[in-house]
């Protein structure tokens, strides 16, 4: 990597202002529903305190739109933060102003603060430079560890850096850059990308960038309809985006062009309503008129499995159905448990995509589990990440 990291940086009695993503799901009683954001950035938040940091750590939750909302405050992070640390972490009412400076003041080597959501402040997402300076007076070093936004041209993950130097990664965004570089500058093969979920218009770009390196496509979710649709295929009420027809034509074209193998579902799991109790079938071909595939089908399931088993490397991103449901999970399902009994270099990218593996306990068996859906995406289409570029070079 190009970029300076944590490694290369003295930290020793210096304040170290670091952008994590603790943007965590929370249940109705404002608990954390899953904890997996705050974990992924321990290792270098760890690093940072035996290294004898001031550490000031700094997050957005949610889209409070530049308000304070209470129920979207960071204290539930701060306080998981702090059993997953075994040491107290201060949790501040706010991320700027004299008393934010003055509790950073009084730190010691070692001590932990998590700033109040960022996004309580529209000054954030506004990148604006005087925001930007009073969150730089924060830190002697700037540290970014959040893969998440770091497509996010925003004062936490840009405007701090003309403020504060050096701007280094942590080990997360390090990882995050190092598994996406090698697939798209070194891939192993047979390369196989697998792409679902609803929006064919979500990945248009990293398609068709990643046609350039992949020795297969393989496309199921509710996108694969659209594509189907601009074969010539009935979909029935399945779901389509009728304004991406000439864009999968286009697609479909490339990958032969190219002489990417791209394969579409050939049966799918039919339901006459959007529901877990609808009915349902299986059918080959065209789907008749009332019924929409919310799964791919046995046959198509299968074929994409043994794929998978010959690939040395695959990039998933979208889910195979609506595996939320558990009528229409096995597509997605039989696609994780693929990936894990596999060899390859395994990259899951794209919330759904991660849920999917995390809600099959097979989260562990991956090589990769991207921490980001949109910047994953926009580093595979090739586009410079804002956040990665603002960054200190080696």
């Amino acid at each position: 990597m190009a970029k300076m990291t944590i490694r290369d940086v003295e930290l020793g009695g210096k304040k170290v202002l670091m952008r994590v993503d603790f943007n965590v799901p929370l249940g109705d009683e404002g608990n954390i529903t899953d904890d997996t954001r705050i974990r992924a950035a321990l290792p270098t938040i760890r690093y940072a305190v035996e290294h004898g940091a001031r550490l000031v750590l700094m997050s957005h939750l949610g889209r409070p739109k530049g308000k304070v909302i209470p129920e979207m405050s960071l204290a539930p992070a701060a306080a998981r933060l702090s059993e997953l640390l075994s040491r107290p972490v201060r949790q501040l009412s706010d991320c700027v102003g004299p008393e934010v400076e003055a509790a950073v003041g009084e730190m010691k080597d070692g001590d932990v603060v998590l700033l109040e959501n960022l996004r309580f402040h529209p000054e954030e997402e506004e990148n604006d430079a005087a925001f930007s300076k009073k969150l730089a007076a924060l830190g002697e070093v700037y540290v970014n560890d959040a893969f998440g936004t770091a497509h996010r041209a925003h004062a936490s993950t840009q405007g701090v850096t003309r403020h504060v130097a050096p701007a280094v990664s942590g080990f997360l965004l390090e990882k995050e850059i190092r598994f996406f570089t090698t697939v798209l500058e070194d891939p192993d093969h047979p390369f196989i990308a697998v792409m679902g979920g609803a929006k064919v218009s979500d990945k248009i770009g990293a398609i068709e960038n990643l046609l350039e390196g992949i020795d297969c496509l393989l496309i199921g979710g509710g996108m694969s309809y659209t594509f189907l649709k601009a074969g010539g295929g009935a979909i029935g009420n399945s779901m389509v985006e009728e304004d991406k027809l000439d864009t999968a034509r286009r697609i479909t074209d490339l990958a032969r062009e190219k002489n990417v193998e791209l394969v579409l579902p050939e049966d799918h799991l039919v339901a006459d309503d959007f529901s877990e109790t609808a009915n349902r079938r299986v059918v080959k071909g065209d789907i008749p008129e009332g019924w929409m595939a919310l799964d791919i089908g046995p046959e198509t399931t299968a074929g994409f499995v043994d794929k998978l088993k010959k690939a040395k490397m695959v990039v998933w991103n979208g889910p195979m159905g609506v595996f939320e449901m558990e009528p229409f999970a096995a597509g997605t399902n039989a696609v994780a448990e693929a990936l894990a009994e596999s060899d390859a270099t395994t990259i899951i990218g794209g919330g759904d995509s991660v849920a999917a593996v995390e809600q099959a306990g097979l989260s562990d068996r991956m090589s990769h589990i991207s921490t980001g859906g949109g910047a994953a995406l926009e580093f595979l289409e090739g586009k410079e990440l804002s956040g990665l570029a603002a960054l200190s070079d080696k």
